[in-house]
């Protein structure tokens, strides 16, 4: 009996110490919190929908043992999530197609007067190529003839002069014949025979023919009116007699004022410091006022009275009549260090008439970089500016195809500058040059070169507005004294009083102008809003909400590679067959024998079936219950 006493108190301490240990291993455990993950992805995402701000996440818990709403909140929870992003991806969309902003603004200050270039519309004979234009007026007066039985008057000449230089007609001739002016059937009565009757005049085309240099190659540049035709084929040769003067545009013939009988400014007379002049092959003599940049006008007031006034003569002496088919004079206003393209943005001005047009300044800011191709002065554009001026569209374009003319016909355009190093194209010199342009004319028309792709809009522009109004001038009952003191101060005569001079006014209409600007309509500021704004509608939560679905992913990755970590560790242990260990090498060994290292804690779970105690183990019967009685 004593011996069963005794035995007893080692089972109670080794139940105390087993409590002691398993407090102790709690406590370890709870110390050791901070830095463990979650056992596994029910636990983590558990965690989650219960203590997220994300609304709609704690459905998925609370209804955990009512299956069919788990579904269901889980089916929206996810599609509301698809559908958020959704929203972001159109957001992202918009924000990099960078969308503007238009910003119109109203600016009332002094406003600096544009230029002003105003030209003759008369094509002046000069002195050094009078001759050949009179042979070329020659030729012209008898293809006239032949084609439509016109004979057109021409001024009287010097014609022993024309007589005495035979070589040189007969170069002219020579050039003429290879390019003549011809009519040809149109189209659909092309089968028809010449002398058909059904074939009239008027269903004849008239251009003139362009062959290559070795003549295997000619096409018919056609013009449905005949006017144009016979405008076109002359001005073709006109310049080619201007090419071979290569001082023709340098040549000194300003007579200002036999053109310009009176200008004033602001209620001041100009001078000659205030214009400069160049000659137009088309256009004539052209004067640009203001364009000095050193002392440029400044309009104090707005209104006719606080502009420009000009009296120009009209009156067409010693002209081309087939260069030039209008009478008055051609003006264009502008901005400053911009070159005059006559033909795009000129209008003309009629003889007796007083012309008075009223501006309105246009300023134009556009955005460059990723919101537009604009550029900010040219040097991104891969077109080299010929005009000493800066750079503008038309700027461009114009250099891009004299750059293309002088590379495929091996001379320049003489409407164009001149590229260092090129000349300008003339058949003398260059046989089949006329081929060659209009051939490329044709491709520049079509962009196939590619100039108005390669040609971008600059990002800052100034345009006027323009809008005009029209009176007779001089009245009839004030003509008479007007036309005398002209004569009497211009040594004017007078030959036609109504179509002698016009007068021109320009001036602005007011000091407001007008600036239109662009500004980012989608910044990161804004889209940080709408993310923010997409993401309170869908779940309507925060930043931190954010936060929280983030920490979440990290922990979501965390439990990945420790359970992925684990499980070849124990695909290692598992393994019956590893590695033989190496002879002087007894680090594996080492770790696989336990107790030989770092002491290492094993749980192990097992169905246990606990010992019967002590007293059991004593045979039943009248002894036990002796020894039951002796206690």
């Amino acid at each position: 009996g004593g011996s069963v006493k005794a035995g007893k108190m080692p089972e109670g301490e080794k139940t105390r110490q087993c409590k002691q240990e398993e407090e102790q291993q709690q406590k370890e455990e709870e110390r050791e919190g901070l830095i463990e993950f979650y056992g596994s992805y029910h636990e983590l995402f558990q965690f989650f929908c219960s203590n997220t701000t994300i609304h709609g996440a704690i459905r998925l818990v609370c209804s955990k043992k009512n299956k069919m709403k788990t579904a269901f909140w889980s089916v929206l929870f996810f599609l509301t999530f698809g559908l958020m992003y959704w929203q972001f991806g159109i957001l992202y969309r918009e924000y990099f197609s960078y969308p503007v902003n238009l910003n119109l603004n109203l600016n009332s200050n002094r406003l600096t007067f544009p230029a002003v270039t105003l030209c003759t519309l008369n094509p002046y004979r000069y002195s050094a190529i009078r001759r050949k234009l009179d042979e070329l007026d020659q030729i012209t007066h008898q293809t006239l003839l032949e084609l439509y039985d016109y004979n057109m008057s021409l001024a009287r000449r010097d014609w022993s002069t024309l007589s005495t230089q035979k070589r040189s007609s007969r170069s002219l001739l020579h050039h003429v014949q290879r390019h003549p002016l011809r009519r040809q059937k149109r189209d659909n009565l092309v089968n028809l025979p010449e002398n058909s009757p059904s074939v009239d005049k008027n269903d004849w085309k008239i251009g003139f023919v362009l062959c290559s240099e070795n003549n295997k190659d000619c096409f018919h540049q056609a013009y449905s009116s005949g006017v144009d035709a016979v405008r076109e084929w002359y001005s073709f040769h006109y310049i080619n007699i201007l090419a071979q003067m290569p001082d023709a545009k340098a040549l000194d013939e300003s007579d200002f004022e036999n053109f310009i009988y009176a200008c004033r400014f602001n209620e001041a007379t100009c001078d000659k410091a205030n214009y400069t002049h160049f000659h137009h092959p088309l256009y004539g003599k052209c004067y640009t006022f203001n364009d000095n940049s050193s002392s440029l006008w400044t309009s104090s007031l707005p209104g006719i009275n606080n502009g420009l006034s000009l009296v120009v003569r009209t009156e067409q002496n010693d002209f081309i009549p087939l260069l030039s088919t209008v009478t008055g004079a051609r003006v264009m206003v502008h901005d400053q260090n911009e070159p005059a393209f006559m033909d795009d943005g000129g209008f003309n001005v009629r003889p007796g008439i007083e012309t008075s047009i009223s501006m309105r300044k246009e300023m134009t800011v556009r955005l460059g970089g990723s919101y537009s191709d604009c550029t900010e002065d040219g040097s991104d554009v891969p077109v080299q500016n010929l005009y000493s001026s800066r750079y503008t569209e038309q700027v461009c374009i114009r250099s891009c195809f004299q750059l293309n003319m002088v590379e495929r016909c091996g001379c320049a355009y003489y409407f164009y500058p001149l590229p260092a190093g090129a000349e300008y194209c003339d058949y003398t010199k260059h046989v089949a040059w006329g081929y060659c342009y209009y051939k490329l004319l044709a491709e520049f028309k079509a962009d196939v070169l590619g100039c108005f792709h390669k040609c971008r809009k600059p990002c800052k522009m100034t345009e006027y507005q323009l809008s005009a109004g029209y009176s007779r001038w001089p009245s009839a009952v004030s003509e008479d004294w007007v036309f005398y003191m002209l004569s009497q101060q211009n040594k004017y005569n007078i030959t036609s009083k109504r179509n002698g001079v016009a007068k021109v006014n320009i001036f602005f209409e007011e000091w407001n102008y007008k600036t239109n600007g662009e500004s980012p309509a989608f910044t990161v500021v804004t889209l940080l809003s709408q993310l923010g704004n997409q993401w309170s509608l869908w779940f309507g939560s925060s930043v931190l909400s954010v936060m929280e679905l983030a920490e979440l992913i990290l922990d979501f990755i965390a439990i990945t590679f420790i359970l992925t970590l684990r499980w070849f560790r124990s695909r290692q242990q598992l393994s019956p067959l590893g590695p033989p260990p190496k002879s002087h090498d007894n680090t594996a060994f080492q770790d696989e024998v336990p107790g030989l290292g770092v002491p290492q804690r094993f749980t192990v779970e097992a169905v246990v079936t606990m010992l019967p105690s002590y007293n059991s183990l004593e045979p039943r019967g009248p002894s036990r219950d002796g020894e039951v009685g002796h206690e």
